[in-house]
C-alpha cells in the first residue's frame, strides 16, 4: 500500500498506510466472535494497514454505559499481543470524553481529567509510551486555552509521542499548534461525501504540516438508498471503474490533501480489504470534479 506520512524532524517521522483502520465498532459483547476480530487485524496488516485508532471512551456504551470505558483499549490490545503484531501498528487513542449510564457520552476537558486518562490509557494498552494521543472533543464548560496548556503538559511528559486534536475548528488547531509547536501532528475531525465542512480543517492542517485524519470517511453511503438518491456520482464512477463505491470515496479524500489519512471502521475482514484498496485507485481529474459536485 502507498504509505502517508505522521509526525515530523522532532518527533520522527512515521509512515503509515494511507487508509488506517478506525476501531470503534469492535467489541465482544456477543455481536462479534474474537475470531472475526481477529481475521479482520490479520486482513487490514496484510493489505498495508498500519494506522489503528482506538480511544478510551469507545466500547460497547449501550450494554455496559459508563462501564465501557476503556474496554476498546483493552479488547485492541489483547488482540495485538494475541497475534503478536504490535511491532506491526501505530497506535493512536484519545481521551477527554467518557460514558455515561446509558450508553451516552460527555466531555471533560480539565487537565486533571486529561492527566489521569493518559495514564489509564497507558495502563490498558500496556505500552511505556502511547504513540499517538488525540484529544477527543474540545469541552464546552473548560476554556480551550487550559485545555492546550493541559496537553502541553502531557506532551512535555514523555508518556506520549505525538499529541493529535479531534474535532475542532481552524482557530483551535492554530491555538494548539501555537503552544504546542512540532508535538502537535494531527486532526481527526469527520470528513466524507454526506459531510464536507471540514474541508477549511484540512487546508489549514495542510498548511502547518499536520495529518488530517477523516472519522466516519464513508458517511452517506452505507445504505443503498441514500448512495443512489444523494451520491449517484459516486455509484456512477465506482460502476465504470469496477470497484465499490466505497472505494471511490476513499480515494476522493485521499486526492484532497497529502497530508488525508482516512480511518474507516470495519469489523469484517472484506470490509477493511475493500477500503485498502481505495489507496490504489487514482481517480482523473474530470471524475474528481464531478464528485466534489455531487
Amino acid at each position: 500500500m502507498h504509505t502517508r506520512t505522521i509526525g515530523n524532524d522532532t518527533t520522527g517521522r512515521v509512515d503509515v498506510g494511507a487508509i488506517g483502520l478506525g476501531l470503534m465498532t469492535f467489541d465482544q459483547t456477543g455481536h462479534q466472535p474474537r475470531e472475526q476480530l481477529l481475521d479482520t487485524v490479520r486482513a487490514a496488516l496484510d493489505a498495508g494497514v498500519t494506522l489503528f485508532d482506538t480511544a478510551d471512551a469507545y466500547g460497547p456504551g449501550e450494554e455496559l454505559g459508563a462501564d465501557a470505558q476503556g474496554e476498546n483499549e483493552k479488547l485492541i490490545a489483547s488482540i495485538l499481543d494475541e497475534l503478536g503484531v504490535r511491532d506491526r501498528v501505530f497506535l493512536a487513542t484519545k481521551g477527554g470524553a467518557f460514558r455515561t449510564h446509558g450508553g451516552g457520552w460527555a466531555m471533560d476537558g480539565s487537565p486533571e481529567h486529561l492527566h489521569r486518562a493518559v495514564d489509564a490509557s497507558l495502563s490498558r494498552l500496556g505500552v511505556d509510551q502511547i504513540s499517538l494521543w488525540q484529544h477527543h472533543r474540545p469541552d464546552p464548560k473548560v476554556d480551550y486555552a487550559e485545555t492546550i496548556g493541559a496537553l502541553t503538559e502531557i506532551a512535555a511528559s514523555g508518556k506520549v509521542r505525538m499529541i493529535g486534536l479531534s474535532n475542532v475548528d481552524p482557530g483551535q488547531i492554530r491555538a494548539a499548534h501555537e503552544a504546542l509547536g512540532d508535538s502537535l501532528v494531527s486532526v481527526q475531525n469527520q470528513f466524507s461525501p454526506k459531510f464536507r465542512s471540514s474541508r477549511p480543517e484540512i487546508d489549514v492542517c495542510t498548511e502547518l504540516g499536520l495529518a488530517f485524519l477523516p472519522w466516519s470517511p464513508l458517511g452517506g453511503l452505507s445504505d443503498a438508498k441514500e448512495l443512489a438518491e444523494q451520491h449517484p456520482t459516486f455509484q456512477q464512477v465506482a460502476e465504470s471503474r469496477g470497484v465499490s463505491a466505497q472505494q471511490v470515496a476513499l480515494a476522493w479524500e485521499l486526492a484532497q490533501s497529502s497530508v488525508v489519512i482516512p480511518i474507516p471502521g470495519a469489523k469484517r475482514a472484506q470490509s477493511i480489504r475493500d477500503s485498502a484498496a481505495a489507496a490504489d485507485l487514482v481517480l482523473t481529474d474530470d471524475e474528481l470534479a464531478a464528485l466534489d459536485q455531487d
